[in-house]
């Protein structure tokens, strides 16, 4: 999985949960007008439908934290990478020039192939971190669109 699949993957859960509000937000409406009506029953279901909609901001917040903590472990492993990385031996009057020791060098290693740029310097994780999935769960946005349903719809 690279982290083109991970952004696209983002970005249809969030299109999901979109969806999600929309439909709650109509039904709730249509719900709210045939109380308005004098429907009766349109009161308790009115009351059903936000429970269901307290649920769906659960679930929501439960897949945020989630993510989180996936992006969380994710950001682990990089650093542990990028620290486990050492510097190149060089027999003893081979050293590298001062201009080129100056030169940020490539990780490599067992997950130095992924890593490609971004906010840890390079390897596996650059371009996880570099996607939109990754820019949204640092700034801690993993899945806001859908949160406060209930607020949104029952004020």
């Amino acid at each position: 999985m690279d982290a083109t699949t991970i952004d696209q993957e983002f970005e249809q859960l969030q299109s999901e949960f979109k969806d999600v509000a929309t439909t709650v937000q109509g039904l709730a409406a249509k719900m709210q007008a045939a109380e308005k009506a004098g429907d009766t029953n349109a009161t308790e279901w009115l009351a059903d439908l936000k429970q269901v909609a307290q649920d769906i901001d659960d679930e929501q917040a439960q897949v945020q934290k989630l993510l989180l903590a996936v992006h969380g472990f994710v950001g682990q492993v990089a650093q542990t990478q990028q620290a486990a990385e050492k510097p190149p031996l060089f027999a003893p009057g081979h050293e590298p020039q001062e201009n080129e020791a100056a030169q940020p060098q490539q990780p490599h290693g067992m997950l130095g192939g992924m890593l490609g740029g971004g906010m840890l310097g390079g390897g596996m994780f650059g371009g996880y971190y570099g996607g939109g999935f990754g820019r949204a769960m640092e700034m801690g946005m993993a899945m806001n669109l859908g949160a406060n349903l209930v607020s949104s719809i029952f004020r």
